[in-house]
C-alpha cells in the first residue's frame, strides 16, 4: 500500500493483518474542540489523479473537522485489496474505512457497520441508488457499505467511430450524439446490428475486442448479454433455472456466432487485452470504461481522437449495461466510526463526486442517476463529448446489471468467480459440445454453489 496522510508511519504490507495502534477515542464531528485519527484504506486508482482528488477531499474535511485523516492506497493488482480485507477481518484490526470491490460487502456483512443513516441522507438529497449497487451492498435489510464514486465503472461500447462508419456503415455519433436525446437510427442499435457490424469489421481487419475468457471484463459483458435476452441461470431464491431454458440457448447460439468474428485468442484474454487492442489501433470496438481512452490519448492520440461512447445494444428483453461498482465500508471494530460515517457522506456528495469524476477524465461514476449530468462527460476530449454516453442517461432506456443477479450473492459470487457463462459458451464454440450438454454441465456447477 501507498500512504497518504499527515503522519508517515511505514505503509502496511498487503495481506498483513492491518495496523497496530493505541486505542483511539470516538470522535463526534460536531463537537467543539474534538480531534481524532481516522484511518482509511482506499483503492489505488488506475487513474493516479483520482488518488490525488480523493486525498485532497479528505484533507480538506479533516482540517475543517480537526481529524487526522490517514490514507493508505491499496492496490487491486494480484488481489492485494481482497487479501487486505480478509486479513483485517480475521485480525479484527486495521482501518476504520476500507474500499471494497463488488462482492466483498456481502461476504463480510456481519463485520461491517450498518450505514443506513448515511444512505438515508444521501438518497434523500440525490435520489435512490441504482438497484444493482443496492443488490451488492444491502444484506439482511441493512446497508453494509456506501456505494463509492472512486472505482465504480460501467463497460459500454467504446467505439472507433471512423472504422465503424467506414466498414459497417454505422454513424454511431449520429445515433448517439453528445446530447440528451437519441439520434436517427438509434432504435436499430441492437444485438443483431452489432453482430453484422462485428462481421464486417472483422473482414476489414478491425475485429471487435470482446474478451470471452474467465476475467471480469468477459463475465461482465456476457452478464449484460444474458439479461438483454431475458436469460437467467439462477433465480433470486438460488434455484437453478437452466433445464430446458430456451432463452439461455439463444444467448449461447448468439455468442458462438459472434465469436467467429472476434480475435482467435479472446478465450485467453485478460482485462488488459481489449485495452491494448484499441490503443494499438487494431479494434473497431471494445466494451470498457474510459481508462483505455486515457492511455490512448497519451500513447496513440490518433486513436483517442476517433473514439466515441455509445450505450449497449438492446436485445429482446431490453438494454442492459455491465456494471462494476466499488464500495466504502466501515469495520464494526473500527475505532472512529462516527467520523468515518461523516467522511463517507462528505466524499459522496455531489460537489465531491464531481471533483473525482473530473480528476479521472470521467472514469469514476457516482451511484446516483441525478449525478449523470456532470460537465466532464460533455467536455472531455478529444473529440469533445466522446464520453457523454458513458454514464447511463435516461434516454438510453437501459438498466445497470450485475452478472448472475438476482441470485443470492453467496451463490452468484461463485458463479462470477468461476466464469460459468463464458466457460459454458466455450464448451460449445471450442469444445464442440451441443448447447444442451454445456447447459447440463453449468447446471451441475451452479447447484453445487447453491448448496454451498
Amino acid at each position: 500500500m501507498t500512504r497518504y496522510g499527515t503522519t508517515r508511519r511505514g505503509a502496511l504490507r498487503a495481506g498483513i493483518a492491518g495496523m497496530a495502534g493505541a486505542a483511539l477515542p470516538l470522535f463526534h464531528v460536531q463537537g467543539q474542540g474534538s480531534a481524532g485519527v481516522l484511518r482509511c484504506g482506499f483503492w489505488d486508482h488506475w487513474a493516479p489523479a483520482g488518488n490525488g482528488a480523493l486525498a485532497a477531499l479528505c484533507k480538506e474535511w479533516g482540517e475543517k473537522n480537526r481529524v487526522d485523516v490517514q490514507i493508505d492506497l491499496v492496490t487491486s493488482v494480484g488481489n492485494q485489496n481482497v487479501m487486505t480485507i480478509a486479513s483485517e477481518a480475521q485480525s479484527r484490526n486495521g482501518h476504520d474505512i476500507l474500499a471494497f470491490p463488488p462482492w466483498e460487502p456481502s461476504s463480510h456483512a456481519r463485520l461491517l457497520e450498518p450505514v443506513d443513516d448515511v444512505m438515508a441522507r444521501l438518497q434523500q438529497k440525490y435520489g435512490r441508488v441504482t438497484p444493482a449497487a443496492e443488490y451488492l451492498a444491502k444484506r439482511d435489510g441493512a446497508w453494509r457499505a456506501v456505494p463509492a464514486v472512486a472505482g465504480t465503472q460501467t463497460k459500454p461500447p467504446c467505439v472507433r467511430y471512423d472504422l465503424l462508419e467506414e466498414h459497417a456503415g454505422i454513424d454511431i455519433r449520429a445515433m448517439w450524439p453528445a446530447e440528451a436525446r437519441q439520434g436517427p437510427g438509434a432504435e436499430s442499435w441492437t444485438w443483431d446490428t452489432f453482430l453484422t457490424a462485428a462481421q464486417k469489421c472483422h473482414a476489414a481487419g478491425y475485429a471487435f475486442g470482446l474478451p470471452m475468457g474467465q476475467f471480469p471484463d468477459a463475465v461482465d459483458w456476457l452478464g449484460a448479454l444474458f439479461r438483454s435476452f431475458g436469460a437467467s441461470m439462477m433465480d433470486e431464491e438460488g434455484r437453478v433455472t437452466l433445464r430446458g431454458n430456451e432463452k439461455v440457448k439463444q444467448v449461447i447460439d448468439y455468442a458462438v456466432r459472434l465469436s467467429q468474428y472476434l480475435p482467435r485468442d479472446v478465450w485467453a484474454w485478460d482485462d488488459a487485452s481489449n485495452n491494448r487492442a484499441l490503443i494499438a489501433g487494431k479494434s473497431a470496438l471494445i466494451l470498457n470504461p474510459p481508462s483505455s481512452w486515457v492511455v490512448a490519448k497519451r500513447d496513440n492520440p490518433a486513436v483517442a481522437e476517433k473514439c466515441w461512447y455509445a450505450p449497449m445494444p438492446s436485445g429482446p428483453a431490453g438494454r442492459f449495461t455491465p456494471y462494476n461498482p466499488a464500495f466504502w465500508g466501515i469495520w464494526s471494530f473500527g475505532k472512529n466510526k462516527p467520523a468515518a460515517k461523516a467522511l463517507l457522506e462528505h466524499i459522496s456528495d455531489r460537489a465531491s463526486a464531481e471533483r473525482q469524476v473530473a480528476a479521472t477524465s470521467g472514469f469514476d461514476l457516482p451511484p446516483f442517476q441525478s449525478m449523470s449530468d456532470f460537465k466532464t462527460w460533455e467536455t472531455e476530449g478529444p473529440p469533445k463529448g466522446f464520453a457523454f454516453n458513458y454514464p447511463d442517461k435516461p434516454h438510453h432506456q437501459a438498466q445497470l446489471c450485475i452478472a448472475y443477479a438476482p441470485a443470492p450473492a453467496e451463490a452468484a459470487v461463485q458463479a462470477y468467480t468461476q466464469a460459468i457463462s463464458s466457460k459454458m459458451i466455450a464448451r460449445v464454440a471450442q469444445g464442440g459440445q451441443k448447447p444442451e450438454e454445456a447447459m447440463a454441465w453449468a447446471e451441475g456447477e451452479l447447484k453445487n454453489f447453491a448448496r454451498g
